[in-house]
């Protein structure tokens, strides 16, 4: 894969992700619990973070914060894993944490992927 096919997967993701976050945020919920605010901040932080160098069309740098950023992204997800339960068993907070878990799934494997080929030299 390419630089930009890696991109454009990655940030095919970050939809869900954008999705997630925005649902979370206006939710009554977040208002009044600070870890779940805490968790659609952390997902806004990676996004903002990718957003210059997506406008820009420039996948190096892209590629570079979504490493760079993707251990928090993976740690708002293992927390919201973890207190969704708690914060509400509706089915919109069960199906918000299955796509959060799949999206940041997809673009972990996609890092490790852009990884592999930047080891291999093919970047």
């Amino acid at each position: 894969m390419t630089d930009k096919n890696f991109m454009s997967a990655i940030d095919a993701q970050v939809a869900h992700i954008w999705m997630v976050r925005t649902f979370l945020k206006h939710s009554e919920e977040a208002a009044e619990d600070e870890e779940l605010a805490s968790v659609h901040r952390d997902l806004y932080d990676f996004m903002l973070a990718l957003g210059p160098s997506l406008d820009a069309g420039d996948e190096a740098g892209y590629l570079k914060f979504a490493q760079k950023k993707f251990s928090k992204l993976r740690r708002a997800t293992e927390l919201y894993t973890e207190i969704q339960p708690e914060i509400s068993g509706h089915m919109n907070f069960a199906m918000a944490k299955k796509s959060l878990q799949l999206a940041v799934a997809s673009i972990d494997i996609l890092l490790q992927g852009f990884a592999a080929e930047k080891k291999k030299g093919n970047g």
